[in-house]
């Protein structure tokens, strides 16, 4: 009986407050207060959403990139397979619901995998407001085939180099990078590599013995029989020479090695510049490549732009440090191999892809001789004015790559604690694409560096 009367009671105090009209604050607080609370539900909700979404973002990101590489051999039903497996694999959100992934491969203006994933998330708060679910999607688009890359790397081969590990540290950092750039093609032309190895001279090989472009005098002069010595801005070349064109035209070539030095000039190496351009050569001998004498310090020969991986590791593992310091006609060769010319053959380039062309110069100390050039404290000097005059605005065969559209990475090897390379400072294209390693282990590290750089893949989207 007591508990009926209690019941009576609140119910009349109940419709009393009801239809209470007169001015108080509690029926407006009551009234406001359902869609403050829906309020702060929808953010907590809208709050996981976002945190799952973020979370379908990078695991998107990650199939796309692990299935730019498959999607160019895949059928639609296959890379819709993998693609779902390798997401489902990456993202472990229980709360995404009715998870679908789509990837879409075309070639049209340069390959592209657009990669899309849909959800849907049950709502905690926001069902009192007639939400029961929340839509969820993201996209990753990679691009790739509209882009094509063509690296050449001019490498020390010089004495200085058996030192410290050095060498061994190089062939191993240039293999490691060959894989990066092997793994970054999709199809065979994506990714071209010339290697370039450097002493005093470089090496095309003797398969061009009888090419046009070569000026035999100098060659001649030591081989053929020629007498007297030559002697030029302190050079005095091995068996002697008497000067151009002293050699016989009957001479055989066939004792040759390969070995290039630098290009000269009518004037000699004062005010010339062939050996800071790729001027096809011509017929005057001074623009013409000339065939050095049997330099013991001539290294292996170079490869022009391939991707034939196997026979570019076998070209690295042949090379062999002796003889002194040249940089500036490994850059200018490293150039060459770009375009063509010579001995070295460009492939054309297809008019729907976009290049970029990268030069890697990597040397371990300072130039010490070239073509002119021999031992001495002012060699350093007058060699490195042929790659970066600063006296004359920065004039020389750096300049001269740069302007051509050429990004230029220089990497200086110090293990003996010298002063900074200030001469390959200056080449590179900007203070980033410079870099200092003080151990042969270094080398891998910077090499890994530029390497990921050129090789990753761009997420556009």
């Amino acid at each position: 009986m007591l508990v009926k009367i209690h019941s009576r009671i609140f119910a009349m105090m109940l419709f009393r407050f009801l239809k209470d009209r007169r001015a108080s604050v509690a029926p407006m607080f009551a009234l406001a207060v359902l869609p403050v609370i829906g309020l702060t539900g929808a953010a907590v909700d809208y709050s996981r959403a976002s945190s799952v979404r973020t979370a379908m973002q990078s695991a998107l990101d990650a199939t796309a990139l692990a299935m730019a590489k498959l999607a160019p051999s895949l059928t639609s039903a296959q890379l819709q397979e993998k693609a779902t497996a390798y997401f489902q694999a990456t993202f472990n959100r229980p709360e995404a619901k009715n998870l679908t992934v789509t990837p879409t491969y075309s070639t049209s203006g340069g390959s592209q995998l657009i990669m899309k994933a849909n959800a849907k998330m049950d709502t905690a708060f926001m069902k009192v407001m007639g939400y029961s679910s929340l839509d969820i999607g993201s996209t990753s688009t990679i691009k790739w085939g509209n882009e094509r890359l063509r690296v050449a790397l001019a490498l020390d081969n010089t004495g200085s180099m058996a030192s410290a590990g050095k060498m061994t540290a190089l062939k191993t950092a240039t293999k490691a990078l060959l894989t990066q750039l092997k793994d970054s093609a999709t199809t065979n032309g994506d990714v071209y590599v010339s290697i370039i190895p450097f002493a005093r001279t470089v090496n095309v090989g003797t398969a061009s013995i009888n090419a046009s472009w070569i000026d035999w005098d100098s060659w001649e002069a030591v081989n053929c029989g020629g007498g007297g010595s030559w002697s030029w801005g302190g050079w005095s070349g091995w068996g002697g020479w008497s000067g151009w064109g002293s050699g016989s035209s009957s001479c055989s070539h066939s004792s040759w090695s390969g070995c290039i030095a630098d290009r000269g000039g009518s004037s000699g190496p004062t005010g010339q510049n062939y050996d800071q351009n790729i001027t096809a050569p011509a017929s005057d001998a001074a623009s013409k490549f000339p065939a050095w004498e049997d330099d013991p310090y001539c290294p292996v020969a170079m490869k022009g732009l391939s991707y034939d991986w196997t026979a570019m590791n076998s070209l690295v593992d042949s090379m062999d440090p002796a003889g002194g310091t040249n940089q500036p006609i490994g850059l200018v060769w490293a150039w060459q191999s770009l375009v063509g010319g010579g001995p070295l053959t460009a492939p054309a380039k297809d008019s729907n892809y976009t290049y970029r062309e990268v030069i890697i110069l990597m040397s371990d100390g300072l130039n010490t001789i070239d073509r002119w050039y021999g031992t001495g404290t002012s060699v350093s000097t007058d060699v490195d004015k042929r790659m970066y005059d600063a006296s004359n605005g920065g004039s020389g065969t750096c300049k001269n790559i740069k302007d051509a559209g050429i990004t230029l990475y220089t990497i200086h090897v110090n293990t003996d604690g010298d002063p900074t390379s200030q001469i390959l400072k200056n080449c590179a294209s900007d203070v980033n694409k410079f870099y200092t390693v003080t151990s042969s282990s270094g080398i891998g590290t910077v090499f890994n560096q530029i390497g990921t750089n050129l090789a990753k893949l761009r997420i556009a989207k």
